[in-house]
């Protein structure tokens, strides 16, 4: 139910951006190449902005990934170490 009233919400923003779109291109006041040139040139600032940030993301992702790794195996040696004293105890013990 929940996912219907999400999608419908959806489906009016979408064809509201449309509409607001069409209405904004018919009563601009340049011309419609200088405008088409004006769409142009923001698409593509938003296309870099967005490559840049996505990389960004994935280099701090590589980052946080390679030090989990480190933290991982600190963890296994602690514990090999661990296991080893255990086992030096449990035969001095026997």
């Amino acid at each position: 139910m929940e996912s219907r009233d999400t999608g419908t919400v959806m489906l009016w923003f979408v064809g509201g951006a449309v509409l607001g779109a069409a209405v904004a291109l018919l009563l601009a006041p340049e011309s419609g190449e200088d405008t088409r040139r004006k769409l142009a040139g923001h698409a593509e600032r938003g296309r870099r902005a967005l490559s840049e940030s996505s990389q960004e993301i994935i280099d701090r992702g590589r980052e946080l990934y390679e030090r989990g790794r480190e933290i991982a195996e600190e963890a296994a040696e602690m514990f090999e170490r661990g296991r080893r004293v255990a086992e030096k105890n449990i035969n001095d013990a026997i």
